[in-house]
C-alpha cells in the first residue's frame, strides 16, 4: 500500500499514475487524521503536501510512519507576491533533512522535486530525457523507489543516487529556477536533465 499525501496537483497525478501501474493506493488530504490514518496503512507514504506547512505535519505523524519509506516530493519556499517561489524555507539545509531528523525511524527519500508536476509520472514526454535524482541515508529505501520511479516510466538511466540525504539541498535549490522558466515559457512541461 502507497499512501500519497496531499491531494492537489502534484498528489494527485501520482496517485492517478500509481493506481494506473497497479498499485493500491490511499490518498488523503494533508488534515491530521487523514494524514494519519493513511500513513498507518502504508509500507511507502508520498509527501506531496505544500513544503512550507510538511515538516510540522509530518513530525506529528512520527510513530504512523515508523519504520516506513517517506518519499518527499515536495520543496519548501517563501512565495513572491505571485505565487511562485521566491526563496528557500531553508537555506543551507532542506526540508528532506528536516524530516529525517525529526522521523528518525523513517527512511526519507528525496525525488521528483526539480521538474513541473507532470513530468513526474510522464517523463518520456519531454523531448529529451529528464533526470530524477535520489537523496537519502539508506540505500534499500533508495533501490525502492528507483522501482517505483520506474514504474511511473522513468527509465534506469534517467535516474541517479546522489548519495546522502544532505544531498537533497542541491535539488531543492534548483526550485530557484521554477519561477524563472514559468515568466519564460509559461506552465509548459519541464525538467532538470544532466547531459552526458
Amino acid at each position: 500500500m502507497i499512501a500519497v499525501l496531499g491531494k492537489g496537483r502534484v498528489g494527485g497525478t501520482l496517485a492517478a499514475a500509481l493506481v494506473k501501474a497497479g498499485h493500491e493506493v490511499s490518498a488523503a488530504d494533508s488534515t491530521p487524521g487523514a494524514a494519519a490514518e493513511a500513513a498507518q496503512k502504508a509500507q511507502i507514504v508520498i509527501n506531496a503536501t505544500p513544503g512550507a506547512d510538511s515538516l510540522e505535519r509530518l513530525a506529528a505523524l512520527r510513530e504512523q510512519l515508523r519504520g516506513k519509506i517517506l518519499v518527499d516530493v515536495s520543496n519548501a519556499t517563501t512565495e513572491g507576491p505571485d505565487g511562485l517561489p521566491a526563496g528557500l524555507l531553508y537555506p543551507g539545509s532542506s526540508l528532506a533533512e528536516h524530516l529525517q531528523d525529526a522521523l528518525p525511524d523513517t527512511s526519507v527519500v528525496k525525488s521528483l522535486n526539480t521538474m513541473l508536476y507532470s513530468v513526474m509520472t510522464a517523463p518520456a514526454s519531454l523531448t529529451q530525457p529528464p533526470t530524477a535524482f535520489l537523496s537519502g541515508q539508506d540505500p534499500q529505501a533508495k533501490q525502492t523507489v528507483k522501482r517505483l520511479l520506474t514504474d511511473l516510466g522513468w527509465r534506469p538511466e534517467w535516474i541517479t543516487d546522489l548519495g546522502g540525504i544532505e544531498t537533497a539541498r542541491a535539488t531543492e535549490a534548483a526550485v530557484l529556477f521554477v519561477p524563472h522558466v514559468i515568466r519564460a515559457d509559461g506552465f509548459a512541461p519541464f525538467a532538470l536533465s544532466i547531459a552526458r
